[in-house]
């Protein structure tokens, strides 16, 4: 699965077709396991980043988002702090990689690495979901990693 964060929210399966992901809370919470593919995010956060200031009326229904992420495709782990989000290819996480590595590189292969790093976006970063306050930090940053690779 490759999930696109640099944009509004982009999904394909490991075909390459595009999975539709529908509903502002559903978008949002593949979203915050996708900031961080491969460890566990606790309950605790994610509700937190989909229903911020307001929890939802049952304790369920993080489990019910969950369950719907699944009935489309998308592979998650269930443990008992959390969810994790395996084997998926994130463009932010790609991008951060790209960045890094352009830093200790020789100036050609700088040059090169940074463009394949900006050619990464789509548009503004977590586009979907920028107006949530969990989400602010995450774009800052990768705002800034941005800002860093254009000079």
């Amino acid at each position: 699965m490759r999930i696109g964060l640099l944009g509004p929210l982009e999904v394909r399966n490991d075909d390459g077709a595009a999975v539709e992901i529908t509903g502002a809370r559903l978008r949002t919470l593949l979203s915050a396991l996708a900031l961080e593919p491969g460890r566990v995010v606790p309950s605790g956060r994610l509700v937190d980043a989909v229903w911020g200031t307001r929890p939802p009326a049952t304790a369920n229904a993080l489990q019910a988002l969950v369950s719907r992420l699944r009935r489309v495709g998308t592979r998650l782990d269930s443990t008992p702090s959390g969810y994790r989000l395996p084997e998926a290819t994130v463009d932010a996480a790609r991008f951060e990689e790209l960045v890094t590595a352009a830093r200790t590189a020789p100036d050609e292969k700088r040059v090169v690495l940074l463009r394949e790093a900006l050619n990464l976006w789509r548009g503004p970063a977590l586009g979907d979901v920028s107006d949530a306050q969990f989400f602010q930090g995450h774009i800052a940053r990768l705002n800034e990693l941005r800002l860093s690779a254009t000079e």
